[in-house]
């Protein structure tokens, strides 16, 4: 089989599978509106997480650099977790982004073909302007989510670094030569908390509107 008509067929069954989901939903009386809803909702949720937890990080890394005795295996051991707590975090954070966006994608695109089906035109023009608007309202909504999602990439790649240099240089000397970088990571974290926090902000408009 050619590759266009695996990528075809492929297409194809993620419709399906998009086609039973919604379908289900709408037996249990949930239409797109109210999964978008939900949706938002939960990516709104994921990112108060991922933000509590990237700080929660960052101070296991200030501990760790701030090393005056004990276990520093143990120290190290807590770091890394908390580290590998931040991708799961930030992973679960993507997901429910692009949970968002294909919701609001079919949402949208049944809304312009049922729009199609209507007999009257004053009303077809009035769902026509309120799916603009909703659009609208959407867009910087959207815009926000990918926004705070950039800006954990930056922090994790700082922490993979100093976890990856500690764990083949586990010593004290190691741990002196980190000493400031906790300072810096401490900006790119205030520059996410903050993006995150508009998002938030902007998932709240968002649902008190839909």
């Amino acid at each position: 089989m050619s590759p266009r008509l695996i990528l075809s067929a492929a297409l194809l069954a993620l419709v399906s599978c998009n086609s039973i989901y919604y379908a289900a939903w709408e037996k249990l009386g949930y239409e797109k509106r109210d999964l978008l809803k939900s949706a938002v909702k939960k990516a709104r949720g994921e990112q108060k997480k991922a933000g509590e937890q990237f700080q929660d990080a960052l101070t296991q890394l200030k501990k760790l650099t701030n090393y005056n005795g004990g276990s520093l295996e143990s120290a190290y051991n807590r770091f890394k977790g908390e580290y590998e707590s931040c991708e799961a975090r930030a992973t679960a954070v993507r997901g429910r982004i692009r949970e968002v966006d294909t919701v609001a994608r079919d949402l949208f695109r049944e809304w312009e073909k049922e729009i199609r089906q209507y007999e009257n035109a004053s009303l077809a023009a009035d769902s026509r302007r309120k799916l603009a608007d909703t659009r609208a309202r959407f867009e910087p909504l959207s815009s926000s989510l990918h926004a705070a999602e950039s800006t954990m990439d930056p922090v994790l790649r700082q922490f993979r670094d100093q976890v990856l240099y500690l764990k083949h240089n586990l010593n004290a000397a190691a741990i002196g030569s980190l000493r400031g970088k906790a300072d810096d990571i401490q900006g790119d974290i205030q520059h996410l908390l903050e993006q995150m926090n508009r998002s938030i902000a902007e998932a709240d408009r968002f649902i008190q509107t839909l």
